[in-house]
């Protein structure tokens, strides 16, 4: 047996869980420094994401708890679209990365892990990032500290997030 030593995932195994939708439980706490919230507004707020594919990996998430995108008003709609926008130049700027995909996962069935409450994944991407470990050894490996990344992004978020 192989073991991949990751000390810094024993706080979120020994973390109480959320009950509940994780989303609104975010959207209730949007101070609390350990839920790594960039920004939020009226409408809708963006958080890095505590399962990243990659590191910088951010949401944005509206307020209004819906599975179906088809339910938002427009303004939210609007806006959610706006923040995911400033979101890709905070990651190119600040990470800074080679692309980002952009995307939403709409039901069980198309990967959602949260499916009750829509959310845009923008992940930030670099030429090779993917190697023989994640290809081969199907592990990931995250070339960068997850609190430093936030604390980078958090720093300059409200040059972007205007």
């Amino acid at each position: 047996m192989e073991h991949l030593y990751a000390p810094w995932r024993y706080s979120y195994v020994s973390e109480e869980k959320i009950e509940g939708c994780v989303f609104c439980h975010i959207a209730n706490n949007l101070e609390d420094e350990k839920l790594q919230v960039l920004f939020y507004d009226e409408y809708c707020y963006v958080v890095m994401n505590k399962f990243p594919y990659s590191p910088g990996h951010i949401m944005v998430i509206p307020f209004f708890h819906t599975s179906n995108i088809e339910e938002l008003e427009e303004e939210i709609w609007q806006r959610v679209s706006k923040r995911v926008r400033q979101a890709v130049s905070l990651l190119k700027q600040v990470m800074p990365c080679e692309g980002v995909n952009i995307g939403m996962n709409l039901g069980r069935a198309a990967g959602a892990g949260i499916e009750q409450h829509v959310h845009y994944h923008i992940l930030p991407r670099w030429i090779g990032d993917t190697n023989f470990i994640t290809s081969i050894g199907e592990t990931r490996v995250y070339p960068a500290d997850f609190n430093e990344i936030f604390t980078k992004l958090k720093n300059s978020s409200s040059k972007y997030f205007i």
